[in-house]
């Protein structure tokens, strides 16, 4: 039984990984090229008492942006799920746990991009990415 559940894995990684990537895309993508970049996002961070906003909201930006791309391709996909996951967890704690669950801007989301993420993290690409054919 398990053998033909495992047979089927890389089929399910495959839309998990591209709709993570989608999701990181746009998101990494309103905040590089919509509205006021870095300051915008770096205004919100300061606002946290995130040291070094202007620094992060870059690095945060791009992580998404491209990290997403990553994500949509299969490629590097362990180690952009941990980054990406890392981000997560951050934006969980300080910015989403005080909403509460089932709220607008509760932690449900976030809490579900974070455990799809660490599935990546965990499982790899599968056979349908990049990595399958780069590793």
């Amino acid at each position: 039984m398990t053998h033909h559940l495992k047979k089927y894995s890389d089929y399910g990684l495959l839309p998990l990984r591209i709709a993570l990537g989608a999701v990181f895309i746009y998101h990494g993508y309103l905040k590089l090229f919509t509205g006021n970049f870095p300051g915008g996002t770096a205004g919100f961070f300061a606002s946290l008492g995130i040291p070094l906003p202007t620094f992060f909201a870059i690095i945060v930006s791009l992580l998404e942006f491209f990290g997403g791309i990553a994500l949509l391709l299969g490629l590097m996909t362990r180690y952009t799920s941990v980054l990406l996951a890392v981000n997560m967890l951050v934006a969980l704690l300080l910015v989403h746990l005080p909403n509460g669950f089932l709220v607008p801007g509760g932690i449900e989301f976030v809490l579900t991009l974070f455990a799809g993420l660490l599935t990546l993290a965990l499982i790899g690409a599968g056979k349908y990415s990049a990595d399958d054919y780069i590793l």
